[in-house]
């Protein structure tokens, strides 16, 4: 009888371990993925401020000056955003 029960306790973990992805997804799900489209947005409207700050702080006392010509184009897509 202990054996039974040693060989199904085996094959319960064996299982799991092949499973593993889909048992983590179902209890674990991904948080991104359950995003409403409020949440994207506003997710979307931080990551856009954030650039800004890293922009803007770059400039420093120059002003536009500092930044490349890169930073400049993108600071300006953001901005007309």
């Amino acid at each position: 009888m202990s054996e039974l029960l040693i060989l199904g306790i085996i094959v319960a973990v064996v299982l799991a371990f092949f499973n593993r992805d889909r048992i983590k997804n179902r209890f674990f799900p991904d948080e991104k993925r359950n995003y409403t489209i409020d949440d994207q947005f506003n997710s979307d409207k931080r990551e856009r401020e954030k650039e800004i700050d890293r922009l803007l702080s770059k400039m420093g006392k120059n002003g536009v000056n500092d930044l490349s010509a890169k930073d400049r184009k993108r600071l300006d897509e953001l901005s007309k955003k």
